[in-house]
């Protein structure tokens, strides 16, 4: 017996193919109308629901490219159950290449939303209502944010043994139990009862090839380890790093940052990353890790204040 249509909107998609469609969500002042591009692979088989998700914030270009090229090697014929793909949720952002919306709103601190409340609320109503609320497991992705660069990386609840065996099925050199932050797509999918997973990877406004390629792999990974597609053609990669917290060394002087400290590499406390100097070279301060760990995320920032954020460093306790 054939599977039933998959309902997005007012479309319907027929079991055994890709369709794409726009839900709306407002009105420019010049009339024309903005929408929500969404993707649905509905396979012919039955199977898992998963959204992919990218661009909530709309300078986080690494995800949009993650998804055109998931979508590129998906065949709706070949596919167990059913993937929606939202390739840029913040659509006007993503058109400014700007964080936020118009209205400075982070649009992930936002959900669950409302039909009646703020264009950002609207937004996430919209994304909640008609993808969430139809999906068991999601993947939102996203990049650094003012001018940082992150390592690959999953953020996820580590102590549900479901979402951790999809982290590690995700194959990022590391998987870090993350807090859940009010507001955000993970936590209002979370309380819908959805596994979450959230991949970190590059920096903002830029096509970083090597968060890129590690986010393609590591969510045809996932789709395979939920028996949505046949297995990754590729060998295993190495275990994930599992971190349980992680800390910003910071700036203690305002100065010109002279970073050594490179994504992935292993620091113990006290060990020397790099150093504050002034416009002659001469060294206003020295930076040091302030923990055991891996470089998780860093400045990409030359100018620097004090207190400002240089070097994330993830532990494993």
């Amino acid at each position: 017996m054939a599977r039933e249509s998959f309902a997005v909107g007012a479309v319907r998609v027929r079991a055994g193919t890709i369709r794409n469609l726009e839900l709306p969500i407002t009105r420019l002042v010049t009339g024309a109308d903005v929408s929500l591009p969404v993707r649905v692979v509905h396979g012919r088989e039955d199977g898992p629901t998963m959204w992919i998700s990218a661009a909530i914030h709309g300078d986080e270009v690494v995800g949009v490219e993650v998804v055109r090229q998931v979508l590129a090697g998906l065949d709706p014929k070949q596919v167990r159950g059913t993937i929606v793909a939202l390739p840029m949720v913040n659509v006007l952002g993503f058109m400014n290449g700007d964080r936020y919306l118009p209205d400075r709103r982070d649009l992930n601190r936002s959900f669950p939303g409302s039909a009646r409340g703020s264009l950002a609320s609207r937004i996430a109503h919209l994304v909640m209502t008609e993808v969430v609320a139809k999906c068991s497991v999601g993947l939102d992705l996203h990049t650094g944010s003012d001018r940082r660069s992150n390592l690959p990386q999953i953020r996820a609840d580590l102590d549900d043994g479901f979402t951790r065996d999809l982290a590690a099925a995700f194959g990022a050199p590391v998987m870090l139990h993350a807090r859940i932050r009010d507001g955000s797509l993970r936590h209002a999918a979370r309380e819908r009862g959805a596994t979450v997973l959230l991949y970190e990877a590059g920096e903002s406004l830029r096509m970083d090839a090597y968060a890129i390629d590690a986010g393609v792999v590591g969510v045809r990974r996932v789709l395979a380890a939920l028996g949505m597609v046949d297995g990754v053609d590729e060998p295993p990669p190495p275990a994930s790093a599992e971190l349980r917290a992680s800390g910003w060394v910071r700036a203690r002087r305002t100065g010109i940052l002279d970073l050594d400290a490179q994504l992935g590499q292993e620091v113990t406390d006290g060990e020397r990353l790099g150093a504050l100097v002034d416009a002659f070279g001469k060294t206003l301060r020295l930076v040091h890790a302030n923990r055991t760990g891996i470089v998780i995320g860093r400045t990409e920032q030359a100018l620097v204040n004090s207190g400002d954020a240089l070097v994330h460093i993830g532990s494993a306790d």
